[in-house]
């Protein structure tokens, strides 16, 4: 099966394999991949060979271990662009993923100083908070907390269930709020304990962290938001443009 006239290495050769039957879908996630002693016998190969292949399988995040128990496949992870405001349930939805959330906490909060200085309002003033665990098919993806300027939404935590509910289809739908962009940063950090337990990590996985803040067509923010992702379920991807290109379409438009 691996030939030996292909410049590729033998190792290169046994991954396309396991690759191969991944996405034929021979192996499904968290199937046990065949042993390194099966491999070897099946390629006619050394086992160092077989394990130089998983492991870089395992460092590139398509198969992972378990001590005493074997070599699985990992889930596909969640791909989302950074060029579009969506929703966490948009995100799931539109790659045929079942969104639900599980409340964790829910209620008025005084604004830190922080939070004020994002949201662009005065220390101490109220907000609403809404602290959720973000799941797609039951699995947990992200811990999210939001911090909501309370005056633009009134009565939102009485009138809504964000188990079920979408937090940016009940501001625009219900309470008319446009919201039309966003700044967000990312940060890779390792998972506090509250983060390791609620997304069933291992103490000090790491976790990419992320801070939003949305704003209206006014141009005011109404939302802060302090997310952890699931490192090994999720991914954000971003299509970067050269600068000539930009230039052009910004010359364009006058």
């Amino acid at each position: 099966m691996l030939k030996a006239e292909s410049s590729k290495p033998y190792y290169e050769q046994i991954k396309e394999y396991i690759l191969y039957k991944i996405h034929a879908g021979e192996l499904s996630p968290h199937s046990r991949v065949p042993s390194e002693r099966i491999l070897s016998e099946q390629f006619g190969v050394s086992r160092l060979t077989v394990s130089k292949a998983i492991k870089e399988l395992v460092l590139e995040g398509k198969l992972y271990t378990q001590v005493g128990k074997g070599t699985f496949v990992s889930d596909e992870p969640i791909d989302q662009t950074l060029d579009a405001l969506t929703s966490f349930s948009e995100d799931m939805e539109k790659r045929g993923q079942r969104p639900s959330s599980r409340v964790i906490e829910a209620g008025m909060v005084l604004s830190t100083e922080q939070i004020a200085r994002r949201l662009q309002v005065p220390v101490g003033i109220s907000l609403v908070m809404l602290k959720r665990v973000r799941l797609a098919n039951d699995k947990p993806l992200a811990l999210e907390a939001a911090y909501i300027v309370s005056d633009l939404c009134e009565g939102i935590l009485n009138r809504f269930d964000f188990s079920r509910q979408s937090l940016y289809d009940v501001l625009q739908t219900h309470y008319h709020l446009r919201l039309t962009y966003a700044d967000q940063e990312l940060e890779a950090r390792l998972a506090t304990p509250e983060e390791a337990e609620i997304l069933h990590l291992n103490p000090g996985s790491p976790v990419l962290s992320m801070t939003r803040v949305t704003y209206i067509e006014t141009g005011q923010p109404v939302e802060y938001v302090e997310s952890a992702y699931n490192g090994d379920h999720y991914k954000f991807r971003a299509r970067l443009m050269g600068i000539e290109r930009q230039k052009r379409g910004h010359d364009d438009k006058h």
